[in-house]
């Protein structure tokens, strides 16, 4: 346990992307199995612990110290683990556990034996291993390294290809013996041709210099306003992945259903609406992050993939086709499955730059985000690669709202008042329309940070409510009706383009405004 927590805590002060990518890389190879493999799996949030919630944690502290010392401590370092790592009051002796005897101490807890088994670990631990410990419990392991980060960190390690990595993931289980034998040299490649694998997904380049393209290579489509997916069905398994690789069958199992042959489809998972048109982010969001869905929520938010692009057709990997004919192999497949959960992304025909901007600007759907461009000659290629594909999104949509609430962030900012919620005018009473937690420069995040602490009205836990007298310029895709909000509004991607110091609160924009905005 001791070198994971040596890891989690140098990974909190790394700063950038290839500092974080070498001492994870480090300790990989360092560190013994099966060790590396539950850290690997806590690392990219593949180790579920379900005895231990947060609010055991915050119970167990709460019995050891003041209740208000332990809420006060908590209101200023704004971290959970970190308050209750520093705020432990005593050490027994007693041997620490490694991180594999941990992970099988902690998968082996009920909810009845959690509380003694944990005040015992916690008891016997240095501050940074609690910190680790209850990091890896409760499974809130936010160091600025997600999954993708730790995966490439195994392949720099073993000098293997991190898209090889990214597809034998989903194959093999924590903690990855076969893996990092494979990794190291010692085992052959693992052999999971016949499992439903997740393939890498073939990214696109925002487009910057629309005048510089040759229109004639390239093909059109819409970019539809719903999540990325990937079905996959294979030797009767059957699976649908997010563009992380995260499975979110459960979460929609009716497109898992309908899947009846063996294939690869990459395509954009959308909610169909009551007249057939496709339905709003926010109705798509009632179905997301969810281990199973009911009957109603199916009924009322029916989803379908619309196929963008064929990566496997039986057990033929066509990936390496020119885009034109995998997606003539595409549509006529889509064609062949069940046209409730399936249809095709059909391509935009247009003549000039001038045409194609034209379409941009008036999209004949308002779940519309904007333009795909594919070189018709491409292969399916993972991540980003120059030249290939393009999107040309539309122009944010942009409001000025009222600050009316803070709260500290976590890591890194977790000193700071970072994460805003905003709000417009509904006659003289603001009502919150959306929260945003960055688009804002470190030095104006200082700046946001000193104006909250300033013109503090009230406090509520971790969270700040402040004069209503800051105008924020929020940024947007698209704005949703919601019933879960007090505003009957949600936005997509809200971020906060500029501080309005120029400008009075009660010039700001209305709920009005913003709900004819709504797609």
């Amino acid at each position: 346990m001791k070198g994971f927590a040596e890891l989690l805590d140098a990974l909190g002060f790394a700063s950038g992307r290839n500092a974080k990518l070498a001492l994870m890389a480090h300790w990989l190879g360092e560190t013994a199995d099966p060790d590396r493999g539950w850290g690997l799996a806590a690392l990219t949030g593949e180790l579920d612990l379900p005895a231990v919630k947060p609010a055991l944690v915050r119970a167990l502290i709460e019995a050891e110290v003041d209740p208000v010392l332990f809420r006060l401590s908590y209101d200023y370092v704004g971290d959970l683990a970190e308050t209750v790592a520093l705020l432990w009051p005593h050490r027994e002796e007693g041997e620490v556990p490694s991180l594999g005897e941990t992970v099988e101490v902690l998968q082996a807890l009920t909810r009845s034996s959690a509380p003694a088994v944990l005040r015992s670990m916690l008891s016997r631990m240095d501050s940074s291993q609690r910190y680790a410990l209850i990091k890896l419990a409760t499974g809130a392991l936010r160091v600025g390294a997600g999954a993708r980060l730790a995966r490439q960190a195994f392949a720099n390690r073993f000098g293997v290809d991190v898209e090889v990595v990214e597809e034998l993931w989903h194959g093999v289980a924590a903690p990855y013996a076969e893996l990092f034998a494979w990794g190291a040299g010692k085992g052959p490649r693992p052999d999971l041709e016949a499992k439903p694998l997740f393939r890498p997904f073939m990214l696109a380049h925002p487009l910057e210099a629309p005048e510089s393209l040759d229109l004639a290579a390239f093909s059109a489509e819409w970019k539809w306003d719903g999540i990325r997916a990937m079905a996959v069905c294979r030797s009767g398994e059957k699976r649908l992945y997010s563009r992380d690789g995260n499975d979110i069958s459960g979460s929609f199992p009716e497109i898992v259903a309908a899947l009846d042959q063996d294939l690869v489809l990459d395509g954009e998972l959308l909610v169909r609406g009551v007249d057939g048109t496709v339905g709003s982010f926010n109705a798509l969001q009632q179905r997301l992050g969810r281990k199973s869905v009911g009957a109603a929520l199916m009924r009322d938010y029916p989803v379908f993939l619309r196929a963008y692009d064929l990566l496997f057709d039986g057990s033929e990997d066509v990936r390496g086709l020119p885009l034109e004919v995998r997606r003539e192999r595409l549509q006529a497949i889509v064609a062949g499955l069940d046209a409730e959960r399936f249809d095709f992304s059909h391509g935009l025909q247009a003549e000039t730059l001038e045409a194609l901007a034209e379409l941009r600007g008036s999209p004949p759907d308002p779940a519309i985000e904007g333009l795909m461009l594919k070189r018709r000659t491409s292969a399916y290629v993972a991540g980003r690669k120059a030249g290939l594909w393009y999107k040309w999104k539309r122009d944010a949509r942009v409001a000025d709202c009222v600050l009316m609430y803070a709260q500290r962030g976590h890591g890194k900012r977790s000193s700071f008042y970072s994460d805003f919620t905003f709000g417009a005018w509904q006659g003289e009473t603001l009502l919150p329309v959306g929260k945003a937690y960055f688009g804002f420069t470190d030095a104006e995040l200082k700046w946001l940070d000193a104006w909250v602490r300033a013109h503090t009205t009230a406090r509520f836990g971790p969270v700040r409510e402040v004069e209503k007298a800051l105008v924020l310029e929020v940024a947007f895709d698209s704005i949703a009706t919601s019933k879960r909000h007090k505003s009957g509004l949600a936005m997509r991607f809200p971020r906060i383009s500029r501080i309005r110091q120029d400008k009075p609160a009660a010039e700001a924009d209305t709920v009005d405004m913003l709900r004819g905005m709504v797609i």
